[in-house]
């Protein structure tokens, strides 16, 4: 089973591109939230660990991963509203956010005291690693399931306007690292945290994989450099394109068990050119449509 951390929203997007007054539209969303579900719609045996309110909107995002095929066994729910991401989205559909998450639901996410035998890997990112008190929660998961051997990938999907201290939330990045397997991000997440991908790679994860838009992907490891280009697609726009290459990884990674730090580190160059391709081709087709609407499995061609 792979177990995906962190928070569940609701993404207001405007209905129109470039035009500030645009009808707002709510979509479900959030980094590991657009995760579990396209795990979920790939087939993968997926749950999502998480804190969710019980209000419409956190009703209507709990009853989307039940149609999904997303277990919610290990859900923690509660009165508080449910967190709002605000989407402003650029000519070329590119998205950025202000974010409403004052006493909101997921920021009491609770360590849960053990996670089921079958967990194989566990993903977190984004808000839930900044956002307080449950950030500290979600470190101390991370730390307590590495320590036993579990495979971790982390995105850290940088939002800018909810770090308060970049260089404190820097130096915890950096720490997070010897316990992360598999570390993904954008150009513009690794342009933020400083140019030390070589320092990051040698700090502990087995790969690094950084996402250049239309250009492609590239996979860093001990033992190279691998990329392959971007799929072309009409956007729509970008909303959970990174969120979806870091299900398409996780689940090939699963369905060719390779889901260990040795197994990563060895891959040779075919397979991180499959790896790579099958996930831009799936992050591609998440451009072709408005929103976070990752793609089905019959979709792709076989992992």
């Amino acid at each position: 089973m792979i177990v995906v951390a962190g928070e569940a929203l609701i993404d207001l997007v405007p209905g129109a591109r470039g035009d500030a007054l645009a009808p707002l539209l709510p979509a479900r969303g959030g980094g590991p939230y657009n995760t579990a579900v396209a795990l979920g719609r790939l087939g993968a045996d997926v749950a999502f660990c998480s804190r969710i309110s019980t209000d419409a909107f956190g009703e209507s995002l709990v009853e989307r991963l039940r149609e999904e095929n997303v277990s919610t066994a290990l859900l923690q729910r509660g009165p508080e509203p449910t967190s709002l991401a605000v989407a402003s989205l650029g000519a070329d559909g590119s998205a950025s956010y202000a974010f409403h998450v004052a006493e909101c639901a997921d920021r009491l996410f609770l360590t849960p005291s053990q996670l089921p035998s079958s967990v194989s890997a566990l993903s977190f990112g984004t808000c839930s690693l900044v956002l307080e008190p449950g950030a500290s929660g979600y470190e101390e998961l991370m730390r307590r399931e590495a320590a036993r051997g579990v495979f971790v990938a982390l995105d850290p999907n940088i939002r800018a306007g909810l770090i308060a201290d970049p260089d404190a939330y820097r130096a915890r990045f950096r720490s997070w690292l010897p316990h992360v397997t598999l570390l993904k991000l954008s150009e513009e997440d690794a342009d933020w945290l400083g140019p030390d991908l070589p320092g990051w790679l040698a700090a502990g994860p087995a790969a690094v994989v950084l996402t250049r838009g239309a250009k492609g992907l590239t996979a860093f490891t001990a033992h190279g450099e691998f990329s392959v280009p971007g799929v072309p697609v009409t956007v729509a726009d970008t909303i959970g394109a990174g969120d979806t290459v870091n299900a398409a990884l996780l689940h090939a990674l699963s369905r060719r068990d390779l889901l260990s730090r040795e197994a990563v580190a060895s891959l040779p160059a075919d397979a991180w050119h499959s790896l790579l391709t099958y996930a831009a081709h799936a992050a591609a087709l998440t451009c072709a449509k408005p929103g976070a609407e990752p793609p089905y499995a019959a979709e792709l061609p076989p992992v």
